[in-house]
């Protein structure tokens, strides 16, 4: 039997002085190699094989259904629409894959699939009657219904198919964990709503003050500048910005003054003015 060696780690006392304490103790142990898995190595062949399949089914069918649109259009508008008809197909086999385990779930891909499969095989077709090599045509179309049925074999190996009372346990399962992800938008649309009965209520109480606009005779000649909010440190850059802000100073220079005094000494005067303007844009 084959082993390899690996390393691991035990915690054992160690004493000294009296003192016992858990220390790592690192040794070696040789453990057998389990034989190697032919089956899944021939499967992950034939994956890698279809998907080179679909690889060149893609180019193509793209380069013939482009020069058929591009009859009628541009060369690269012909050539992006013509990879469509491929993708739509290949989408679909990875949507089937996804809902491996749900075979209700995977039917309507499959389905878009096999007609996404049969127009872009007409499509080949149509390519090389126009082009009078409806033979060349007819076996490019063989090409897309080769790849197709190859993936298809492919998926309905990897698929475990789920007797009828175990399917409805996994779709209670996965509709329970829709439920709880659902929930996180209705927590954070309730939250919302909550925050907006509340200003208004506010609003409604008279709980905010009322401002009056002075008239340019009120104004002082020399209004003095708001003072600097008093420091309650220690506060992160963006905190201390909007309690500037929250105390009427919007002086760019004399928020950098307070945000220097009271989250870091050294914060750059970049970083600060354009967390102040990202404030002022979100406000």
């Amino acid at each position: 039997m084959k082993t390899r060696t690996v390393q691991r780690t035990q915690l054992v006392p160690h004493t000294i002085d009296g003192r016992t304490e858990l220390v790592l103790d690192r040794y070696t142990e040789d453990i057998p190699v389990p034989p190697r898995d032919w089956d899944r190595t021939i499967l992950t062949a034939v994956t890698a094989g279809a998907a080179a399949i679909g690889a060149a089914c893609v180019v193509w069918s793209t380069a013939s259904i482009g020069d058929l649109l591009a009859r009628a259009t541009v060369a690269p508008a012909a050539y992006a629409a013509a990879a469509v008809f491929d993708l739509v197909w290949l989408s679909c086999m990875a949507l089937e894959w996804l809902a491996r385990y749900d075979h209700a779930r995977a039917a309507f891909p499959r389905r878009v699939g096999y007609w996404a499969l049969a127009i872009a095989m007409a499509a080949i077709a149509t390519h090389g009657w126009i082009a009078d090599q409806l033979a060349i045509g007819i076996v490019g179309a063989a090409v897309s219904g080769l790849a197709k049925t190859m993936w298809t074999a492919v998926l309905r190996h990897h698929a475990k198919p789920l007797d009828d009372r175990t399917q409805q346990w996994v779709d209670k399962q996965r509709a329970e964990a829709g439920g709880r992800l659902a929930m996180v938008a209705v927590r954070r649309e309730l939250t919302r709503a909550d925050a907006l009965v509340a200003a208004e209520r506010a609003a409604l109480s008279g709980n905010v003050p009322e401002t009056v606009p002075e008239t340019p005779d009120d104004e002082p000649e020399d209004p003095e500048p708001p003072a600097a909010p008093k420091p309650y440190g220690p506060m992160t850059i963006t905190d201390a910005v909007r309690t500037a802000i929250s105390a009427g100073v919007t002086e760019p220079n004399a928020v950098v003054r307070y945000v220097r005094q009271v989250a870091d000494a050294n914060a750059k005067e970049d970083s600060i003015l354009r967390t102040l303007r990202m404030i002022r844009k979100t406000a």
